[in-house]
């Protein structure tokens, strides 16, 4: 898919019909400090897309585009003793309202679910991550939705999990014909 690249005339560059979310934990420095500030970073394949690299992540993206979060745990290389750390997961991607303050009353997905990873498998040629996709609705309004990004960081005590809200991450979509 080419589109003539201009920020100036409003037209934006897509290398891709999917668009990746990728998210990279340090699990064990959250959980460490109970914050996901400086342990969060945030990137995807668009590159129009604004805070690359970080926990605000504005993402440019179409009416009607597939969109797939990944989430990664930096800390995630097996220990000396052969077991592995724990991993990070999505729990819950939540629409968030204009203000970010509540859950917004209206979808903007057409399909929004879990898809899971390969997090059974573990080696050191396996990739661990959780999974999931959605595709944005093809009349959803042109503008800004920010949305909330709820992870699931277990600990090393295989009885407590703690969970994370990220409320600074967004959408920005534009119209399918831009």
């Amino acid at each position: 898919m080419t589109h003539q690249k201009s920020n100036d005339t409003g037209l934006f560059a897509f290398n891709s019909v999917q668009l990746n979310l990728v998210t990279f934990v340090d699990v064990a420095a959250a959980n460490a400090y109970q914050t996901l500030d400086g342990n969060v970073f945030m990137m995807d394949n668009c590159i129009d897309s604004t805070h690359q690299g970080t926990d605000h992540l504005q993402t440019v993206c179409k009416q009607g585009q597939i969109l797939n979060w990944i989430i990664f745990s930096m800390d995630a290389a097996q220990r000396p003793d052969g077991s592995f750390p724990p991993m990070a997961r999505i729990n819950n991607i939540v629409l968030l309202n204009e203000n970010g303050t509540d859950v917004a009353s209206d979808p903007i997905f057409r399909e929004l679910k879990i898809l899971g990873g390969p997090d059974k498998i573990r080696s050191k040629y396996t990739s661990v991550y959780s999974y999931w996709a959605g595709a944005l609705l093809t009349d959803i309004p042109v503008g800004v939705y920010k949305y909330r990004f709820i992870l699931e960081l277990p600990t090393e005590d295989p009885t407590k999990k703690n969970y994370f809200n990220l409320n600074t991450p967004s959408l920005k979509i534009i119209d399918i014909a831009g």
